[in-house]
């Protein structure tokens, strides 16, 4: 509790004065008490660190990340790592805030307008949107890539909707990063821009052509190898795809191995972005269903 809340409740300084030094009212910052005993959770940490900063306080970066969460962070992911311990704990606070505090990095804000502010436990806290957002001013790309991918996987917020709510702040820091690690994982092409990146990393794989755009098997695929029994398909959304479309995907693979067909997939993005793997994989994979053709013969 805060001493203006306390004094809210009709205490008068004198009475909590003599709290603190009966035990029953704590010290955790200057004006904030921890009530019956000193030891605080995290929870309690951090929501005395945000009551220590003052009412417009909320939770945010890292410490909010965790609090939603989000856990896949590291210290040696963040830019300017060296001034940072695990015991601080981030805050941001309206720009005229000057005030600083033992354990709080506070990240001073021109404005956090409400749609950026929430609560969870109780704990005034950035949204997941905006949490993400900031976060991509302090984390490298992969470590920014874990969050998106935890944050979904947590059904916080999915790609589109954090898309979305990128392009509604687009003057913020953190979003042209952001906006690099989700235009990768929703990345898509058309038919003739995916023939036209993928068919260099078949020569390069060592694959003869393979015939494209097909009816087979009552559904159209996108690239099949007849002499190799081999079909790849390429999908346009890599993490978040809808129940549907997932089912869709599994009735299609499974008609392909029921007629003896082995079904592989890439994403647009990883033909695009990370030709190296898909050489890779084509190669083995090619590899092994000339053993095995060879062995049926």
């Amino acid at each position: 509790m805060t001493r203006a809340q306390l004094l809210g409740l009709g205490m008068s300084s004198k009475a909590i004065e003599n709290r603190i030094v009966l035990g029953r009212l704590h010290p955790i910052h200057r004006g904030v008490y921890a009530v019956g005993r000193p030891e605080l959770t995290q929870r309690g940490l951090w929501m005395a660190a945000v009551l220590a900063c003052g009412s417009a306080a909320v939770l945010s970066h890292e410490s909010a990340a965790e609090l939603w969460g989000i856990r896949g962070l590291s210290n040696r992911s963040m830019r300017g790592a060296r001034d940072r311990t695990p015991s601080v704990i981030d805050v941001s606070v309206p720009g005229t805030t000057s005030r600083r505090r033992r354990g709080i990095r506070l990240h001073r804000r021109h404005e956090l307008p409400p749609r950026d502010r929430t609560r969870r436990d109780r704990i005034p806290v950035t949204t997941p949107a905006r949490t993400l957002i900031d976060l991509a001013t302090q984390l490298d790309g992969e470590r920014l890539e874990a969050a998106v991918n935890e944050a979904d996987g947590l059904g916080l917020i999915d790609p589109e909707t954090l898309r979305h709510a990128a392009d509604e702040r687009s003057v913020l820091h953190g979003v042209p990063a952001l906006r690099k690690i989700l235009d990768r994982r929703t990345f898509t092409l058309t038919d003739s821009e995916l023939e036209r990146r993928f068919l260099p990393l078949v020569r390069a794989a060592g694959l003869p052509a393979p015939l494209t755009q097909q009816q087979l098997n009552g559904f159209r695929v996108d690239f099949y190898w007849p002499e190799l029994r081999l079909v790849v398909e390429a999908d346009s959304l890599r993490y978040h795809r809808t129940p549907s479309q997932q089912a869709r995907d599994r009735l299609r693979d499974q008609a392909h191995v029921e007629a003896g067909l082995t079904p592989l997939r890439f994403t647009h993005a990883q033909i695009t972005f990370d030709a190296s793997r898909v050489c890779a994989v084509l190669r083995a994979v090619a590899q092994r269903q000339r053993l095995l053709l060879l062995g049926a013969q």
